[in-house]
């Protein structure tokens, strides 16, 4: 374990806080990382992705980016576009 894993264990174990938010940024960030390699997978330029889906090349930068509150609808056009499933799971 990294200094930084550590420090973040020991940083999430006492303050609830953080570790909420912690936790919650980083589900956004997995999100727009994923869906990124997925598209750059496929071979596309975040401006092509935007043309399958009808909308801007801003808007898939912001989802890649910052992917808080983007709606499924949109995951599922992404998915489709980029020949992918969206498959939603709770643990």
């Amino acid at each position: 374990m990294s200094d930084l894993q550590r420090y973040m264990k020991k940083r999430k174990a006492k303050d609830k806080e953080f570790r909420e938010g912690f936790d919650s940024g980083y589900e956004e960030f997995k999100i727009g990382i994923l869906l990124k390699m997925a598209r750059q997978e496929a071979g596309l330029t975040q401006e092509e992705l935007a043309k399958l889906i009808n909308t801007k090349k801003t808007s898939i930068s912001r989802i890649e980016n910052h992917a808080e509150d983007i709606k499924i609808s949109t995951l599922k056009k992404i998915a489709g576009a980029l020949g992918k499933e969206l498959r939603v799971e709770l643990i």
